[in-house]
């Protein structure tokens, strides 16, 4: 690997490990043994790296929810149970990374530029989630179902993982959040009352 890939590796390692706010440019470059320089010719600046550190990782574990040999028909509730069982699966590799992501969120006043920088991929996430969930291929999705159903399925995973994160006992379970997603569907369906 050259310096590029190692800042990378470094920066994810950084980020499992102690988080955006606590990982310094030296921190990545001890785990990365390339040089403090190489961050800003490769990357621009710290927060680039670990914006893109943190993308690829968010990559990494929705790689392991791809619809490839998912055993549900894209949009049913069998699909819709298995991409949850499988996020939660990874759930111990994808807490920090969860971590991470609420440490920017909730400090964004403090890091509006890495703000940015993960609001602005927050639509590759949706479209990932969509081809998923429907089994639609990435590049037949539309901006504006990204923007409703990706933005519904992101709102849904985020909302897992903190109840996980918070507290595991009592957070639901895939089989669960199933229930409610069908619950859900049959409500708002069902004819209005006379």
């Amino acid at each position: 690997m050259g310096h590029r890939e190692d800042l990378l590796e470094g920066a994810k390692k950084c980020l499992v490990e102690k988080g955006f706010v606590r990982t310094t440019a030296r921190d990545i470059v001890k785990a990365s043994g390339a040089n403090l320089a190489s961050i800003g010719y490769h990357y621009g600046s710290k927060d680039a790296l670990l914006t893109e550190a943190f993308i690829s990782l968010m990559q990494e574990i929705g790689g392991a929810a791809s619809q490839d040999g998912m055993r549900g028909e894209g949009g049913s509730l069998e699909r819709f149970q298995e991409v949850w069982e499988v996020f939660l699966a990874h759930r111990d590799e994808a807490g920090p990374v969860w971590s991470a992501s609420l440490e920017v969120a909730l400090s964004r006043d403090r890091m509006p530029d890495l703000h940015a920088m993960i609001a602005a991929s927050q639509g590759e996430g949706r479209r990932g989630l969509i081809a998923m969930l429907t089994g639609t291929p990435e590049e037949e999705i539309s901006e504006r179902d990204e923007r409703t159903l990706g933005a519904f399925y992101q709102a849904l995973l985020n909302g897992l993982m903190i109840g996980w994160l918070f507290d595991p006992k009592s957070a639901a379970s895939p089989e669960e959040l199933t229930e409610g997603m069908r619950m859900a569907a049959t409500a708002a369906l069902a004819p209005p009352a006379e």
